[in-house]
């Protein structure tokens, strides 16, 4: 699993990274728009949405959405969104802790569900097009804010393996474990420092971004674990089969969701 894990990484790599710095930010938001789009189908699906006529209301009004917030871009709006994102994500820390939402699927939950994948599309797609369009060196942020998450990964997989011993949410996704977390920590502190110092961040901000790069780990682990909920609920492995070893796009998607939100306000905060 591991080694197929790695081949799939490895072609989809130069995709990402010619995306992300070759194509300028007005063309960048509906590429990623439709990969955003790719993530919100399996959504409605792990939420229960069965009928196509239904997810494809659902995937209209996510794109809808997408381009209502590119028309209103500016003059503090997206930082508005930005926080729904951040305070959808510190409500969800609150939601794990209770568990809630029966295993059994039902309607009421179903459609909350839903609209929640709409709120968190939403705003990440806001923050990922936020970071990618801010300023000149706003390519490499976003390629930061990734690499981040993908260190996280990197360092939670590791240590959880040879260190992992107290579970993290059994309930939930049985596989996690603190040690894995704590791995992850470091990782993305150390990568958050590391390339804020390359693109410049030399003075008392670097601090801020050791204090984000633990932030933004925090909020990926949320995500994930908020994944698994839902995919325990629906009774399923993957969200989907697209990636070999990886799963869905969801499945590679989760921790972003959670993550580029935390990101770009902290950016915004610390003023970079």
């Amino acid at each position: 699993m591991l080694k197929q894990r790695v081949v799939t990484a490895l072609v989809l790599l130069p995709i990402v990274l010619a995306v992300i710095l070759a194509l300028p930010t007005p063309w960048f938001a509906p590429v990623a728009g439709l990969v955003f789009l790719g993530g919100a189908w399996e959504w409605c699906a792990l939420a229960g949405v069965r009928t196509m006529a239904l997810r494809v209301a659902y995937i209209g009004a996510v794109a809808a959405l997408f381009v209502l917030c590119w028309a209103i871009r500016g003059n503090g709006s997206w930082a508005f969104v930005l926080g729904l994102g951040v305070a959808w994500w510190v409500a969800c820390c609150f939601w794990l802790r209770q568990f809630s939402f029966a295993a059994a699927p039902n309607a009421e939950n179903t459609w909350l569900k839903a609209a929640i994948g709409v709120l968190v599309v939403v705003t990440t797609w806001v923050a990922l097009v936020s970071i990618h369009g801010g300023g000149p060196n706003g390519h490499y942020w976003t390629l930061l804010s990734l690499v981040i998450v993908w260190a996280a990964d990197t360092g939670a997989y590791f240590t959880g393996r040879f260190f992992g011993r107290r579970k993290l949410a059994p309930t939930i996704s049985p596989g996690k474990t603190w040690a894995g977390v704590y791995g992850a920590l470091v990782a993305g502190a150390a990568v958050a420092v590391g390339g804020g110092w390359l693109l410049g961040v030399h003075d008392a901000r670097v601090a801020g971004m050791a204090i984000l790069g633990l932030l933004v780990v925090g909020a990926s682990v949320i995500g994930d674990l908020f994944e698994s909920l839902l995919k325990r609920h629906a009774q399923v492995k993957d969200s989907g089969t697209l990636f070999p070893g990886h799963g869905g796009l969801l499945d590679r998607m989760d921790s972003i969701f959670a993550a580029l939100p935390v990101f770009a306000a902290g950016k915004l905060l610390l003023g970079l």
